[in-house]
């Protein structure tokens, strides 16, 4: 007995042996699988912030392929069910660890399903470098893990381990597709990838070798011959896949890759935040509207900057900014040579403020307790979801101080790289061109230039809080030169700043318009009152620098015309001696020319005659005159030009058929509100008349409200109806009135002179 227990025993433990070398030989595969999924998450962590991603997808690739391994002896159709479950523990875990990381606020509910929601775009509109939050890694962590629970099962369960290789390859090409050009060719990841994938093929291919004499010789040497062709045709298709693809590969290893992120469209703003500018008259009506708080470290006046403006088509400034989402850490801006540069934190709370622009210090590096989409190339940050009150985030920032000492020899770029600072809308008006034509004159080197226009506007104009919102290029124009007392020569902020911009762009110089808020300590409430726009300039060398055209306070503008005047005929010389008399001095000399005589009559009535004719004429040629540039001026504004001009061209149209009428609309009122009072100008014309009411004009005062605001949205039908109904309107208020009225209204010359734009 004792003999045979022996023998069992012995025999036992060749077989515990062989599930030992069973395991051994199977452990390289999933190893394999862990390495290959791994490197994908070192390929996507080259756009990533810290190593929290690669940590997160190795991990995914360690539970997937662990899962899986370790339950191979389980039926098939259950070992899906497991890993999923384990995926989304481990998912929430992973998540929860990148909430805590990046400081974000709100519960773990909240944060799990703002993920599922926005993880993919944000992931495709996210900054370089991506922080690693819930939304942006969301994607990898699944994908890692799902590729490691479909390889395991194909390459360990099924024993299929090249085909198993494909899930990991599709994972490793969708980082790199993801990461596009953001960052240098992953070289040494694919090295990698490509050396463990034949480690795997090399260790688990070797089928165990017979003993020499379990084979008899022809089928060794059948064998042999198998295995040669078998290479050698491999081979073949190795050298023909080489010579077809090659080239083709060849060819793409120097090419820009494309970049997802083109594909997705960036968080939008509306026109409120697309242009914060208009918002700045309104603000000025309400100075003490409470809009934020704000705590500055180190105190002192700060200037917190709401957006920045660089596009000016001539109608209205916008921000035209394209907003990626990004982290807590914002790409820093760079820093000229001679610039010092300090260091600002800032505390905000936001109050009545309203809008997604958040108001900052310039420039911001960091950001906690917001979630934010940045635009580097103006600095301007969104909240997506909206400010709301009570919101509360903190700001460090980059104020970067220009040395003011090399500005006076500075020069400013010019070219393509900076046309967009320097582009201007068609139509600028004669008395802009000449004024910015006559500052350029007297001021050679650039810095003179941009000191000219803001001493010209800081001297000349005056601050008013109850001035009319708009920027547009007659709203410029009137700012500039109208009346004195009749609106014209004050504004607010607004006007200043947008005045200087076009003015500094005539000149040759790349503007731009800041709007934003002035606190004089740098904590405390921030108020309508501390709205501001200013404009800057941009230096080869120094940077942007911002200028300020606002009059000094308690200080009285010195009239325009003083500095000033449009280009007039020279006024003839006064005569030096009085005129002789030679008719009187002839009668008194010649007897014949008595004064009855009937030869003086017929001279006299020749000579009345005379300036009778010369004076038809030259009436008669001053009404075909005008009534020609009156025809060419309606023809230029309803026929020609882009046709959110046109719109434009119809509203002053109506414009000037008010004034003619003697009921001009107040420079106070919006189109809408204008639009009432035509209606009501009609109306009183019409009264104790049978007549018809006039065409209403509420559709075009909507057009010019679109075309104001989105001139690119308007179309060719809109412009042609928007000329027919002012057409209809001026037709029908110059019916009501009498037959000499009608004829004094074809003739005024007021709508030559009133607007200068067309």
């Amino acid at each position: 007995m004792g003999r045979c227990r022996a023998v069992v025993s012995d025999a036992g433990r060749p077989a515990r042996g062989g599930i030992a070398g069973r395991l051994v030989k199977a452990a390289p595969v999933p190893l394999v699988l862990m390495i290959l999924i791994g490197l994908s998450g070192a390929a996507l962590a080259r756009i990533y912030a810290g190593p929290l991603l690669p940590h997160l997808v190795a991990g995914a690739a360690i539970g997937s392929v662990g899962v899986s391994a370790a339950a191979r002896r389980l039926p098939s159709w259950l070992v899906a069910p497991v890993s999923v479950v384990a995926m989304g523990i481990y998912t929430v875990l992973a998540l929860r660890l990148a909430a805590q990381r990046a400081e974000l606020p709100g519960g773990l509910v909240e944060i799990l399903s703002d993920a599922a929601r926005n993880g993919i775009p944000r992931l495709l509109t996210a900054m370089i470098p991506v922080e690693p939050t819930p939304d942006t890694v969301l994607v990898p962590v699944v994908g890692a893990w799902l590729a490691g629970l479909a390889a395991t099962e194909v390459a360990v369960r099924a024993g299929r381990v090249l085909l198993g290789y494909l899930p990991p390859a599709a994972l490793y090409a969708g980082a790199l597709y993801v990461v596009g050009p953001n960052a240098q060719a992953a070289v040494l990841p694919t090295l990698a990838f490509a050396a463990a994938a034949a480690a795997g093929l090399a260790v688990t291919g070797r089928p165990p070798s017979p003993a020499a004499g379990d084979i008899a010789a022809p089928v060794r040497a059948a064998m042999r011959i198998r295995v040669a062709a078998g290479a050698a045709a491999g081979l073949a298709a190795i050298v023909l896949l080489a010579a077809v693809v090659g080239p083709f590969v060849a060819g793409q290893v120097g090419t820009r890759p494309v970049d997802p992120r083109k594909y997705v469209q960036p968080p939008q703003v509306d026109s409120l935040d697309e242009n914060p500018l208009i918002r700045i008259s309104g603000w000025a009506l309400n100075p003490d509207q409470h809009l934020l708080d704000v705590t500055s470290q180190p105190g002192g006046p700060v200037r917190l900057r709401l957006a920045v403006l660089n596009d000016y088509d001539g109608i209205t400034w916008r921000v035209g900014a394209t907003y990626r989402s990004a982290g807590r850490v914002l790409p820093s801006p760079p820093v000229g040579p001679s610039s010092t540069v300090d260091t600002v934190r800032q505390e905000i709370t936001v109050a009545d403020l309203t809008g997604r622009l958040l108001p900052t210090v310039a420039t911001p590096t960091e950001i906690d307790g917001a979630r934010v989409a940045f635009d580097p190339a103006s600095g301007t940050l969104i909240r997506p979801e909206g400010l709301a009150a009570g919101l509360r985030y903190s700001v460090t920032s980059t104020r970067e101080r220009p040395d003011l000492g090399l500005l006076t020899a500075a020069d400013v770029p010019s070219g393509e790289a900076v046309a967009r600072v320097l582009r201007l809308g068609d139509g600028v008006p004669e008395q802009l061109q000449r004024l910015a034509d006559q500052l350029a004159e007297e001021n050679g080197a650039p810095y003179q230039r941009a000191v000219a226009i803001e001493e010209f506007l800081a001297t000349h104009y005056r601050v008013v809080a109850d001035a009319p919102s708009g920027h547009a290029f007659p709203n410029l124009a009137f700012f500039l030169f109208g009346p004195r007392g009749g609106g014209g020569q004050e504004g607010t902020s607004e006007q200043f700043a947008a005045a200087y911009a076009v003015l500094g762009r005539l000149m040759g110089l790349p503007t731009r318009v800041v709007v934003g808020f002035q606190s004089a300590s740098g904590t405390g409430p921030v108020r309508g009152a501390d709205a501001l726009a200013w404009p800057e300039v941009l230096f080869n060398g120094v940077g942007w620098v911002a200028f300020d055209p606002m009059p000094k306070p308690d200080t009285e503008p010195r009239p325009v015309e003083e500095d000033f005047k449009p280009p007039t005929e020279p006024p003839s010389e006064p005569p030096t001696e009085a005129p002789t008399d030679s008719a009187s001095a002839s009668a008194s000399a010649d007897p014949v020319a008595a004064p009855g005589d009937t030869g003086g009559r017929s001279a006299g009535a020749v000579v009345a005659g005379g300036l009778s004719t010369l004076l038809v004429l030259v009436v008669g040629g001053t009404a075909v005159v005008l009534l020609t540039m009156r025809r060419g001026l309606r023809r230029r504004r309803l026929e020609e030009g882009p046709p959110a001009q046109r719109v434009a061209g119809a509203w002053l149209e109506v414009s000037d058929a008010l004034r003619l009428a003697g009921r001009p609309a107040g420079s106070h009122l919006d189109a809408t509100e204008v639009a009432a009072h035509a209606q009501v100008a009609a109306e009183g014309r019409r009264a104790n008349r049978l007549r018809q009411a006039a065409p209403p004009i509420e559709e075009l005062a909507e057009m010019v409200n679109h075309a104001t605001f989105a001139p690119f949205a308007t179309d060719e039908a809109q412009a042609r109806r928007a000329g027919a109904q002012a057409v209809a309107y001026a037709a029908d208020l110059r019916a009501r009135r009498s037959w000499w009225r009608r004829v004094l209204w074809s003739l005024h010359p007021g709508p030559l002179r009133w607007h200068r734009r067309r």
